[in-house]
């Protein structure tokens, strides 16, 4: 598999839709407070929202849904055996293909991970 660059995919969509921002503000507005409220901690945290995001944006192939939510995964220190755990119910339920971007989400896992921070001597 080939190196995929999801931190310059997810710059790449925001530098796309930026007119569309400016010509479409209020459906961009709106999109945005749809994410907002949707993935705000409540009886559901907002890990486990961003795991379903992305479990959706696995199974539906979308490179630019697992750029965005392994960032914010990271975010919310979400472990890699969270994550493959999650990835194991994709390759379940949608077989052959979800394993195609399972693998591409491991990737983008590894390449978004924090540098370790140096620990004192």
């Amino acid at each position: 598999m080939g190196t995929f660059d999801h931190l310059g995919l997810i710059h790449d969509i925001n530098e796309g839709l930026a007119p569309f921002r400016k010509t479409q503000p209020e459906v961009m507005q709106g999109f945005g407070q749809l994410a907002r409220a949707a993935m705000a901690e409540g009886a559901v945290s907002a890990k486990h929202k961003e795991l379903m995001a992305l479990a959706i944006g696995i199974t539906q192939g979308c490179s630019g849904c697992i750029g965005f939510h392994v960032k914010a995964l990271h975010k919310l220190n979400c472990t890699r055996a969270e994550l493959e755990e999650m990835l194991n119910v994709c390759v379940y339920m949608g077989g052959g293909p979800a394993l195609m971007h399972a693998a591409e989400t491991l990737k983008a896992w590894e390449s978004m991970a924090p540098a370790p921070s140096a620990s004192p001597n």
